[in-house]
């Protein structure tokens, strides 16, 4: 894919997880019936706003990019015939979401077969956007007003903000055991915000956000607006997190092999 194209798909992307907003809203706040599709996984919570506005979004890119793949978390993987693949979450921090609170939002990205070029998590209720392209411009955006995203610089991790959004998503004691080296590094840590920690971090209010049993559809979308402000965002032993895992961000990029080197046990 030229890059001259991140543009033009960065701009369908954000039009359509407005689309899936005006979908999702109509549920928000509202007394709602909740599935648990989690089963022996965990609690894994869905409702009817997700399976519709990731509706909204596949019937969007199949008129659009008919030959474009779809892998969505409600309604899995559709192949296209072409080599680029649309992610998306249609709300990621559904348990927010069921709890009336704001720190969720729609995440598309879009997949060259090589590496996310463009990222949009949109919030319609707050009504404000983090949108990327690989290689360009991170920003933030609400009706009328846009903001070009930077990172901050952390000169140590003991100056440093921790954001994560679960501790259960520590799925053994040693995943937990090295978060911990972390945070009991860390200035001081903040649990809660899903997507959002990201999208902070991308604005400059969080330096480090570690976190574990991630998705491909939880984590494409923010990779570009992590890393077109400023930051770095890899798995837990510096390699590409595109298909989620254990992940960590840092908005100071000199702060990665410290936080890299507490993780694996080496850091001091």
């Amino acid at each position: 894919m030229s890059s001259s194209r991140y543009p033009d798909y960065l701009e369908f992307a954000y039009r359509t997880a407005r689309a899936a907003g005006e979908a999702i809203l109509p549920y928000f706040r509202m007394a709602l019936d909740v599935e648990d599709k989690g089963g022996a996984r965990g609690y894994d919570p869905v409702t009817v706003a997700d399976r519709a506005a990731e509706a909204v979004i596949r019937a969007e890119i199949a008129r659009v990019h008919p030959d474009h793949g779809i892998r969505g978390e409600e309604h899995g993987w559709q192949k296209g015939t072409s080599r680029y693949t649309w992610v998306i979450d249609p709300i990621d921090g559904t348990r927010s979401f069921i709890l009336g609170q704001m720190h969720w939002a729609t995440l598309i990205a879009l997949h060259d077969g090589e590496r996310v070029v463009a990222g949009v998590a949109h919030q319609p209720y707050v009504g404000e956007s983090f949108v990327a392209t690989a290689g360009g411009r991170s920003e933030w955006r609400r009706v009328g007003m846009h903001r070009t995203l930077r990172t901050r610089r952390c000169p140590g991790v003991a100056e440093a903000v921790l954001a994560c959004t679960d501790p259960k998503m520590f799925e053994t004691p040693d995943e937990r055991a090295a978060f911990d080296r972390v945070a009991n590094a860390a200035r001081f840590t903040r649990w809660g915000g899903d997507c959002y920690a990201y999208c902070l971090l991308a604005m400059g209010l969080i330096d480090i956000v570690v976190e574990a049993s991630l998705h491909a559809y939880d984590v494409q979308a923010l990779i570009p607006i992590v890393e077109s402000a400023g930051g770095a965002i890899t798995t837990w032993t510096g390699a590409p997190c595109d298909e989620g895992g254990s992940v960590v961000a840092c908005g100071d990029r000199t702060l990665l092999p410290s936080v890299l080197a507490r993780l694996e046990g080496k850091g001091a």
